[in-house]
Formats: structure tokens, sequence, C-alpha cells
């Protein structure tokens, strides 16, 4: 008998899919983006989303790529390299009927294939903690040109972690908690 992980969920907080649970496997080290402080990061990007092509780079539960696609993202990229993430997201996507949305199974970030919505106006890392994952991904979507100039990227890290981000981008904002910070960054595709 095959054995399955216990599930878990998260609510979709605003927009058209307001309410509804994603689903998906308790993993060693999966921490959804909690509730509130998702809630503070879509008040950011209220004046962004609409229309937005995004990627939720390190996927995991799904919570921000489909949050962003309920309140007006046009397409959103979903990557995670776990094959039962993988599985719950395109079985989340399906329960919303979500479209456009492209879901890969990938090793971030070294091993993503190309990614057909790029490229992003809005990126969300939130990488496994205490892997200096940020920097990596980072260096890669700039390498693959995933960015479009004025890109946002929502970056959350464990508390003192802070990756040395490109000194060309500006922090629009950025908060901390007892166990993480999460920050809002203007990407720009050369140094003025």
């Amino acid at each position: 008998m095959a054995h399955t992980s216990p599930l878990s969920s998260v609510r979709i907080i605003g927009g058209k899919w307001r309410r509804r649970r994603l689903y998906f496997p308790v993993l060693p080290g999966l921490r959804p983006t909690h509730d509130r402080i998702r809630e503070t990061v879509f008040n950011w990007l209220i004046p962004y989303l609409e229309g937005a092509s995004c990627l939720d780079l390190f996927a995991g539960s799904g919570a921000l790529g489909f949050e962003a696609l309920s309140r007006g993202a046009k397409q959103v990229t979903l990557v995670d390299n776990t094959p039962q993430l993988v599985q719950a997201l395109k079985k989340n996507a399906a329960s919303l009927n979500a479209s456009p949305i492209e879901i890969v199974q990938a090793q971030c970030p070294t091993h993503v294939p190309p990614l057909q919505f790029s490229p992003f106006d809005i990126v969300f890392l939130d990488p496994p903690f205490h892997q200096g994952l940020v920097l990596p991904a980072i260096q890669w979507l700039q390498q693959q040109a995933y960015l479009v100039d004025l890109a946002l990227v929502y970056v959350e890290t464990e508390q003192g972690a802070d990756p040395p981000l490109p000194s060309h981008w500006q922090c629009l904002r950025a908060q901390k908690t007892a166990s993480l910070t999460y920050s809002l960054w203007q990407s720009q595709t050369s140094k003025n």
C-alpha cells in the first residue's frame, strides 16, 4: 500500500478565489507564507498585479502564485522540485480552473527549463531556509533575462540571512518578524 503524506492547507486571501483552500502534503522544511504576511505583500503589490506575468520560483504550496492569479495577474509560472508538491500544485490548479498557469518540476534555480511566460513583471523568491538560494536565484533570473526592467522581486528569508542583492536594485518595502525577513525589491536590468 502506498504511503501518502498528511495534507495541510492555506486559504487564498483575496480576488476571485477568495477563501478557497489550497491543499498540499506536509513535508519537512515546507513553510507556506503566513496569511498575515501574504496580505501585507499583496497590499504592496496592488498597483502592479493587474495584467502582470508572475513567477513563483520556489512555489511549495503555491500560495503566492495562486494568490497573484486570483488577484488579477495575467499569467503565473510555478516552479518546484518536489514531485509531491508539483502534483498538489496541478490538482489545485485544476480545482480552481486556474489559467493561464505553467507548472514546472525542476531544481531551482540550476536546472529550470525555458519558461513560456517569461520575462516576468513580478517574481516571488521564498526558498528553503538555510540553503543560501536567494543570490543564486537572482543571478539565474538575470542571466536568463527573465526579469523585465523594473520588475518587482519579493524575497523571504530567515531572520539574519540578508543576502547581498544587486547594488543597483532598490528596496521598496521591508519588514521583519521574529523568525523571518520579507522585502520587495525593484530590479533594474543594468546599472544606471
